[in-house]
């Protein structure tokens, strides 16, 4: 329900500059399915203010993103971060289509995750709009949050 609404929410707010983030914890494993879909034209402008080299004709690309490029640019704006160990996520695929990137990460971490901070910086440094929506499943433990220029960072104890 609360993944619809903030699809709902998605849609709505172009213009306004808006992503969505989920973070599920697979049970009784050490996997968390992470999700991330944003503008790719924002995206392009993110990517080049982060300091990073954009492709010969980024611009142009109609179905794709170099997986590399756009796992460094994830560990550099999205950090998740349980029982104070951050960890790092193995991009799964990538779709762009109709001026939308989305991606699948694979995070590890503890079984039983206790504490989960979600840093997520993604255009924050572009707009002073920007909105990270963002929705944490472990367990029965179930957040949504919204994260902006002004609150890049969330904590949340699990148990």
């Amino acid at each position: 329900m609360l993944k619809i609404l903030a699809f709902s929410v998605w849609l709505v707010f172009h213009p306004v500059h808006v992503t969505l983030t989920s973070i599920d914890h697979v049970t009784n494993t050490d996997s968390l399915k992470v999700f991330v879909r944003m503008y790719y034209d924002d995206f392009l402008l993110d990517y080049s203010l982060s300091g990073l080299n954009l492709p010969d004709g980024a611009e142009q690309f109609t179905n794709s993103f170099p997986a590399d490029l756009m796992s460094d640019y994830l560990d550099k704006k999205v950090n998740i971060i349980i029982n104070n160990k951050q960890l790092t996520g193995q991009l799964l695929n990538l779709t762009l289509a109709d001026n939308e990137i989305s991606m699948n990460l694979l995070y590890r971490s503890d079984i039983k995750p206790r504490v989960i901070t979600v840093k997520n910086k993604i255009m924050t440094e572009l707009y002073s709009d920007q909105a990270n929506m963002t929705i944490i499943r472990i367990n029965n433990f179930e957040e949504g949050i919204m994260l902006t220029p002004l609150k890049t960072e969330e904590t949340f104890e699990l148990f």
